[in-house]
């Protein structure tokens, strides 16, 4: 009993250490989570200044930062990313990018250069590609580019067809 009285009576030390450990991993993480979860923590902090038990606490803080978390943070998210640029980039760039095949590119090696002027390691899933057959980038596997034909086997595309795929 001597216990649970220590902790209730030095509670308002582990509810500011708990408010500082969430703001510094809102500061590393900037996703609003924790910020709603540190002012849950400072509405237990105040519920024990005014005297409620240490479960009360408890459950106002839970509370009131579920509450923060439902209604507060995708409000604050959607004004954040306003005005985020939409443009693609990195990976997720390349993903769909066409490229022409520099040297002969096989299941486990070859090269291709992309649009974008970058030539990078490349191979197929199946089949080999020979040097200056059109591909498009299906996904990146680490630093290759895993790319597919545009061009039927046997045939040459038209050059004005070239831009519309």
């Amino acid at each position: 009993m001597e216990l649970i009285q220590t902790v209730e009576q030095w509670a308002w030390i582990g509810w500011l250490v708990l408010i500082l450990a969430f703001l510094v991993i809102e500061m590393l993480t900037l996703d609003f989570t924790f910020l709603m979860l540190s002012i849950g923590g400072l509405a237990g902090l105040g519920s024990d200044l005014l005297g409620a038990p240490l479960w009360l606490q408890v459950i106002i803080a839970a509370a009131v930062a579920a509450i923060l978390v439902l209604v507060l943070r995708p409000p604050l998210l959607r004004r954040l990313r306003r005005g985020e640029d939409p443009t693609l980039s990195n990976v997720d760039a390349l993903l769909g990018l066409r490229g022409t095949v520099v040297s002969t590119v096989g299941i486990h090696s070859g090269q291709v250069k992309l649009a974008n002027g970058d030539v990078w390691t490349a191979r197929t899933e199946a089949g080999e590609l020979e040097p200056g057959m059109s591909v498009r980038v299906s996904r990146i596997d680490g630093a290759t580019a895993v790319v597919s034909s545009l061009e039927q086997p046997g045939t040459t595309p038209h050059p004005d067809q070239e831009h519309r795929i």
